[in-house]
């Protein structure tokens, strides 16, 4: 990655965890609110949704995808295999319990059944009105989504507190754009760049 690149993002970070510290403080009903969004977009029936173990102080799906099982789809979640991968996906197993990954992140075990998602529920620091999104930098999702974008049609819904839109997200080709956003407040479709 360009140096230039590579700078502008690692500021933009910094300001960005900052920013949602105290977004997070002013919005503690964020998860209730975005769940309250599932019905203001839809996804195929059927569909495997990769969902996350959010962050403390991270925008949290866990009701969004409470309430995407309920409504039938098989809900699975992210797990680092190996630095500069794409991630593996896994469906929870009943009973069992999340591990701590290397980067301090619940994640399933690797023996839990493995799953391929259609639809990705997808953690960031910044966005915007383009549908470039600014991650924590080890470029897992964007591998991800460009591994499971060169096989198949892939939703990518980023999930986030509504302020945390930038007027610019710096990128270049190796990052992947959002199909979708859901925030507290709504949910926004991107334009097709």
């Amino acid at each position: 990655m360009h140096s230039d690149l590579a700078q502008q993002k690692k500021i933009l970070r910094n300001e960005a965890r900052e920013r949602r510290a105290a977004l997070a403080a002013a919005c503690p009903d964020f998860a209730a609110r975005i769940a309250d969004q599932v019905f203001a977009f839809e996804i195929p029936a059927g569909s495997i949704v990769s969902s996350y173990m959010a962050l403390e102080g991270e925008a949290d799906p866990k009701l969004l995808a409470d309430a995407l099982a309920i409504r039938g789809h098989e809900i699975c979640f992210p797990r680092v295999h190996q630095k500069a991968q794409p991630l593996h996906f896994h469906t929870a197993v009943p009973g069992e319990h999340f591990v701590k990954s290397a980067f301090g992140v619940l994640e399933p075990r690797s023996d839990w059944p493995l799953a391929t998602p259609q639809v990705l529920l997808v953690p960031l620091l910044a966005f915007d009105r383009n549908g470039c999104r600014l991650g924590y930098g080890g470029g897992f999702y964007d591998r991800t989504l460009a591994h499971l974008r060169a096989k198949a049609t892939i939703t990518a819904i980023g999930i986030a507190f509504a302020g945390l839109e930038v007027p610019a997200v710096p990128h270049d080709a190796s990052d992947q754009k959002l199909d979708m956003l859901v925030t507290e407040r709504n949910v926004r479709r991107f334009p097709v760049i």
